[in-house]
């Protein structure tokens, strides 16, 4: 009897049918994508762990024999065992490990050090390696959280996606109450009722789930491709394979059916427990519990603007899930758009257009000082560039009050200007002055282009400090720190205020040289030559440990132009020397190439709100059909036309499609508004750039997914006959 019954519903109820079959779907659909891109991201960390770090579990050194390898290899639970050539050497051998079950890799690595008798501090372990198969070292009292926070995110998303299917499945078991209620007062148990709408979820649902579940892995794999293809131009990076696990699957499917059965579960409980005088008095029509007047609606749109009005009102807590997921998804959207736009903005003005002219490829040299640098000739000769050679070190330098400038003098003082960054004891001021080392050549080049002597040993002062009183950090305007009247000046150790030296100023100037460099708001920057600098090291000290080389191409400035300058700095730079090189070009790419990321990740999470609440919003249109029959039944019984019925739909579908527009962007304007401010950007700046037409997209497919809806939903109440509503109840 009662799977004729639901059989039979299922098929004189189509539309509610469809809407828990299309909930099942999108909700399979993204719980599979969800658990297919963890496995693929967790996998591609793997591999990139081991094309950087090695394909190794543990690792032991000792000054041990060949031969012995085999005793390694005859481990109980030893996969293999191979000599490191890179790390070995005449008096040490290294051994890299694999095991057959890595699990055991702590417990089996102290065994194999006190079988070949080397101490345990002799054993290392891949760490980052084995973390990513959520293996830890027992001691670590802090190990990664990585399940935890899959399950958490797991746990997350089927709680929200419960929602829309709980939605789907309350509107159409609330529609048959009344049946119900006859059915319980004849003899129907709570437990028959609860097994025939959990019947019915299982056979809408088995289908929509593993198809929802394969169109996952379809999306999954167009996910990583799409990833492949923004990321194409990082350096390094390896290209992204899709893979995927019979595991994975079987959670995919578990966690989708666990979903729908919680969903079918809350509201059928809810609906046995209901006694049969309760069930039947229902006659499943929406409900108004406090009727109020819908002013703006009715003053916009007549009396079915109050109708629509009231309905919306009735559907509240059922449309609740779908108007916080549209304005979630809206505002997120919209705010992150803005922020990147902004971001981008402000990193152009302070990093990629405010140093274009100023480098094209970077190398630091770690740990090197620019004296016992021995390839200055070379990366001067490489062809159609032009290199500077550069240490950076700090110092402090002593100027007394008449010293200062004018300028500064007319902003009410040094301390005024500067505040803390400087201070001041019996009438001489103790300020920053870091110094550039810059190598003979480059040095000299530099006093030539501002018209300085070069041929004594001296420093050129960058005579310059930040207006901060008539302009802001992000339009910086300077004036004159001293007055120029200075031949020498005097530095001093920082750590040893004793230390000082007295320095010749060659001159002064408000330009630097074309440098990848943010100097201090309120210091005294030094620019010296090598050969300076060897006299007053000595005193000074206080060297950075890193020397870098700023190339500039006088050719082309092309990626594949920078690239060949980048390889033959390298091949001059050789293996003798540790170091990192940047090119301009390439790190532009890069940036963009991260941030497209971000925003694929969070406009992903975006969408995924927007399907949640356009669920929504399709289960309650396809859904409500039968409780709004009757409502739109007793309309036309007092003389309302089709045409009024339509216009009560379109209505609702503004109203619920423009709800979270006219929350979102006032919030937006405000966001964008105060962040302009914070930044002192130029409002044009961003106007100029606005992110306008994706958000104009994002609410026309917004306000076209629930006028689609509420399209469907009205045609099928139309085709009804609404006087036949009045007076049955399907009994299935």
């Amino acid at each position: 009897m009662w799977k004729d019954y639901s059989i039979g519903f299922i098929k004189k109820n189509r539309a509610s049918s469809v809407s828990v079959m299309v909930a099942a779907f999108i909700s399979a659909m993204f719980l599979s994508l969800l658990c297919g891109l963890f496995y693929n991201f967790w996998n591609y960390e793997i591999e990139s762990v081991v094309l950087e770090e090695g394909n190794w579990q543990g690792r032991i050194s000792g000054a041990f024999e060949e031969n012995e390898v085999s005793e390694i290899e005859n481990f109980a639970n030893v996969k293999t065992a191979v000599i490191n050539e890179d790390l070995s050497d005449e008096q040490t051998l290294v051994v890299d490990i694999c095991f057959d079950d890595m699990r055991a890799a702590y417990q089996d690595m102290p065994l194999i050090a006190q079988q070949l008798g080397v101490p345990e501090t002799s054993v290392s372990y891949h760490e980052s390696l084995l973390s990513s198969y959520f293996i830890n070292d027992p001691q670590d009292s802090n190990p990664p959280l990585l399940m935890a926070f899959y399950l958490f995110v797991l746990l997350l998303v089927s709680v929200s996606l419960i929602l829309i299917i709980h939605n789907s499945f309350a509107v159409s078991m609330n529609a048959r109450v009344h049946q119900f209620g006859i059915f319980s007062s004849i003899g129907a148990t709570p437990g028959q009722i609860r097994t025939c709408l959990l019947q019915e979820a299982a056979m809408l649902c088995v289908f929509p789930v593993l198809l929802g579940s394969f169109v996952g892995i379809t999306l999954t794999f167009g996910a990583i491709q799409a990833v492949n293809v923004l990321a194409e131009g990082i350096v390094g990076r390896h290209e992204a394979v899709f893979t995927y696990h019979p595991l994975v699957f079987a959670v995919t499917i578990l966690t989708s059916f666990l979903t729908v059965l919680i969903s079918a579960w809350l509201p059928a409980r809810k609906l046995s427990k209901m006694t049969p005088l309760e069930a039947i008095k229902n006659t499943g029509e929406l409900q108004l519990k406090r009727r109020k007047k819908s002013r703006i609606l009715a003053l916009l749109f007549g009396i079915e603007g109050e109708l629509a009005g009231n309905a919306l009102k009735a559907q509240k807590k059922s449309l609740r899930t779908a108007t916080l997921s549209l304005t979630l998804s809206f505002l997120g959207f919209a705010l992150m758009l803005s922020f990147f736009t902004l971001s981008g903005i402000s990193t152009n003005h302070t990093y990629f257009e405010r140093y274009q002219d100023a480098w094209d490829v970077m190398a630091t040299l770690e740990d090197t000082k620019i004296e016992d640098f021995s390839h200055t000739d070379e990366i001067h000769a490489l062809p159609d560039t032009d290199s500077v050679i550069y240490q950076k070190a700090n110092a402090v330098c002593s100027i007394g009050v008449d010293a200062v400038s004018e300028e500064v003098k007319s902003l009410g003082g040094l301390e005024t200007v500067a505040g803390s960054d400087v201070s001041m004891a019996d009438g001489i001021y103790t300020i920053q002055a870091p110094i550039v080392i810059m190598d003979d050549s480059s040095f000299a080049t530099y006093c030539e282009q501002i018209g300085v002597s070069s041929t004594e040993n001296g420093s050129v002062v960058l005579n310059r400090i930040w207006d901060n009183i008539n302009s802001n950090f992000r339009y910086k305007e300077y004036v004159p720190f001293l007055s120029e009247n200075q031949d020498t000046m005097t530095l001093q150790n920082m750590e040893d205020a004793a230390a000082t030296v007295e320095i010749s100023v060659l001159g002064f100037t408000k330009e630097p040289p074309v440098l990848r460099e943010e100097y201090d708001n309120y210091a005294l920057v030094q620019f010296v030559s090598l050969s300076t600098w060897k006299q007053i090291e000595g005193t000074i000290g206080n060297a950075e440990p890193d020397t870098y080389i700023r190339i500039l191409s006088e050719k082309e400035r092309t990626l594949t132009e920078l690239s060949m300058i980048e390889t033959e700095l390298t091949n001059v730079l050789g293996h003798d020397i540790s170091f990192e090189v940047e090119n301009r070009i390439q790190e532009k790419i890069d940036n963009d190439a991260m941030l497209n990321g971000y925003k694929l990740i969070i406009g992903a999470l975006c969408v995924l709100l927007a399907f949640i609440g356009i669920a929504n919003v399709f289960s309650n249109t396809l859904g409500f059909i039968r409780q709004r029959k009757r409502e739109f039944a007793r309309y036309m019984s007092i003389g309302m036309t089709p045409e009024g019925m339509r216009k009560m739909f379109w209505i609702e579908a503004l109203v619920i499609a423009g709800r979270p527009v006219l929350i979102t962007l006032p919030i937006t304007v405000v966001f964008v508004w105060l962040m302009i401010t914070a930044s002192y950007l130029n409002p044009m700046e961003f106007l100029a750039v606005a992110p306008i037409v994706p958000i104009l997209l994002f609410i026309a497919a917004l306000f076209g997914f629930v006028a689609l809806a509420y399209y469907l939903g009205g045609k099928k109440i139309l085709k009804c006959d609404l006087v036949e509503a009045l007076r049955t109840d399907y009994m299935g």
